[in-house]
């Protein structure tokens, strides 16, 4: 069986990535209703006074993609890989933000009761990033499972295509780090 073709969004990285400003400007609107998506779900999971719009966080992400000096873009998954990130880092800073603002005032959660946390649960944000960085000390892999699977919103499958290692490794290594981080953000919980 041959491989099949890179995709659209795949060449047009490519090209980006060589320098082509015209595949640059058609990118936009063929990955814009994707970026939206991931934008939707992870502000779903956000508290309800939270004032950044799904539009807002898409604009912004994108913003930083395109300032992203030679993008070494791989794949389309790759490529929505580091969007999720960037959502992700963008969401913690703003979480931050409104953390001093308030200075002790309404810390800003997550719900995570499908993914790793206690049913029913809202997390803090700003500890879920903590926990993260913390279980990337110890398994950057899992780590890395955890942020395409919670905030770049991939299946396992793309994940195994996007970090090059089996669909049973990332399997395993989901169920290990929603088990330590269930742990960790239980311990902030009881805190």
């Amino acid at each position: 069986m041959g491989r099949q073709p890179p995709s659209e969004i795949t060449q047009l990285l490519q090209k980006w990535r060589e320098g082509d400003r015209k595949a640059f400007d058609s990118l936009l609107p063929r990955v814009y209703r994707e970026l939206r998506r991931l934008a939707n779900v992870q502000l779903r999971n956000e508290r309800s006074d939270h004032t950044l719009q799904s539009g807002d966080l898409v604009n912004e992400a994108y913003l930083r993609l395109v300032g992203l000096n030679c993008p070494q873009w791989e794949s389309r998954t790759h490529f929505f890989a580091i969007a999720g990130q960037l959502m992700r880092q963008i969401l913690v800073d703003y979480a931050r933000r409104h953390r001093a603002a308030k200075r002790g005032g309404t810390v800003c959660k997550v719900s995570l009761e499908d993914v790793m946390i206690p049913q029913g649960k809202d997390v803090d944000v700003i500890a879920l990033d903590d926990a993260l960085q913390s279980l990337a000390k110890i398994d950057a892999r899992q780590s890395r499972v955890v942020e395409l699977r919670f905030f770049a919103g991939l299946s396992l499958e793309e994940i195994s295509n996007a970090l090059a290692v089996a669909p049973a490794t990332v399997q395993r290594d989901w169920t290990a780090a929603r088990a330590w981080l269930h742990r960790e953000m239980s311990r902030a919980i009881d805190v």
